[in-house]
């Protein structure tokens, strides 16, 4: 087959991992992935070190035509079969890209934020052939939003299982304010609003209450930092609580935790989840969307209530407190990760690519490690 993937974001986020993922082992398993993004950015500068064709493709605004065109014909010049939209400004630009084509949408979704009631998203979404929910959760909100539940399929993000990744040095930790030796709990996420950072500041004080020696890490970067920093501000945390910014080595950084966190209070799947699955660490989360479809509660984590921050915080501290515990669902967390392995992502998206092409029929269910996902 040959897919090209359209992502135009900037910079290096969760999405534009996936979507690199994805299209580096379909080219693996000999289909023709072609990369449309920014130039320059992150997602366009490894495909071309991989040797992936690449499109540039810097959209002035979501449904730029001049920007269309442009793909349109490179849908022409390599032959595509299927335009698969990874974000959901790119929705707009490849639904008038594949017009007057042979190409078929593929559409993923990895947010649980409703869509947007209007005419212009209706015509878009109606164009796709097929939308990927990572989540369960993020297909009922796709159902609540009236998209037709048979036109979606669920097809979990992946991560790498096959990565050798060093936890990040004492120094390293020392030169963010960790001090040797100190229990760190570390959530990677922009500082946005669904992230819910200030859940995280709020958790990490009141796990002090019963782990004085305890640090929390913040790693990323976004628009809430003012706001996010006026609160450990407010709560005294500035000794303790370390806002990293972006870092390139946030997977080190994770593997260096004692407790991975992610506070979110909206989340589609919490793909950086999978990476500590996959690190082993012992997880404490919220409920927030699709995590406790990555995270059995007790199991390979702790899950609270969104918005919850003293039952957050309590679960950082008995993973601190509770060495065994810990022990317990790092290793189940482990064995969790090859559920979620890009080779299984990949497999179940080549299914719905097949069934796509086959001619649009009914969509067979897939076949997952846990039995039939839809």
């Amino acid at each position: 087959m040959r897919i090209l993937h359209l992502d135009t974001e900037r910079g290096w986020r969760g999405g534009e991992r996936q979507a690199w993922w994805l299209a580096a082992e379909l080219a693996r398993r000999g289909h023709t992935s072609v990369i449309a993004a920014r130039a320059g950015q992150p997602l366009a500068r490894r495909a071309h070190e991989a040797g992936l064709p690449v499109v540039n493709c810097s959209p002035r605004f979501e449904g730029d035509p001049l920007r269309a065109y442009r793909m349109r014909r490179a849908i022409v010049r390599f032959d595509i079969d299927i335009v698969h939209a990874h974000t959901g400004h790119d929705v707009t630009l490849g639904a008038m890209a594949i017009a007057g084509t042979r190409a078929r949408l593929v559409v993923s979704r990895r947010v649980d934020f409703p869509l947007r009631a209007n005419a212009g998203t209706r015509w878009k979404y109606d164009r796709a052939a097929v939308i990927l929910a990572v989540s369960k959760a993020v297909e009922n909100v796709l159902v609540a939003c009236g998209i037709a539940r048979e036109r979606i399929r669920v097809v979990p993000d992946g991560v790498d299982v096959h990565r050798e990744i060093e936890p990040a040095s004492v120094a390293a930790l020392a030169a963010l304010g960790v001090p040797p030796g100190a229990p760190v709990a570390v959530q990677v996420a922009q500082l946005v609003a669904h992230k819910d950072p200030g859940n995280f500041v709020r958790a990490v004080v009141r796990a002090r209450r019963e782990v004085p020696e305890l640090h929390g890490l913040l790693v990323g970067d976004g628009m809430l930092r003012p706001v996010v920093e006026a609160e450990i501000r407010k709560l005294g945390a500035e000794p303790y609580v370390h806002l990293a910014g972006y870092r390139a080595d946030a997977d080190a950084l994770l593997a260096a935790a004692t407790v991975c966190v992610l506070s979110s209070r909206q989340e589609g799947m919490g793909s950086v989840l999978l990476d500590a699955l996959y690190l082993g660490r012992p997880i404490a989360a919220t409920r927030a969307g699709g995590i406790p479809e990555v995270v059995e509660d007790g199991v390979c984590g702790l899950l609270a209530p969104v918005e919850d921050s003293q039952t957050l915080g309590a679960a950082i501290a008995r993973l601190v407190n509770d060495r065994p515990l810990a022990r317990r669902l790092g290793e189940n967390a482990r064995a969790r990760a090859a559920d979620f392995s890009v080779e299984r992502m990949t497999e179940r998206t080549e299914q719905v690519y097949a069934a796509v092409l086959a001619g649009g029929g009914a969509l067979l269910p897939l076949r997952g490690a846990r039995g039939p996902l839809r």
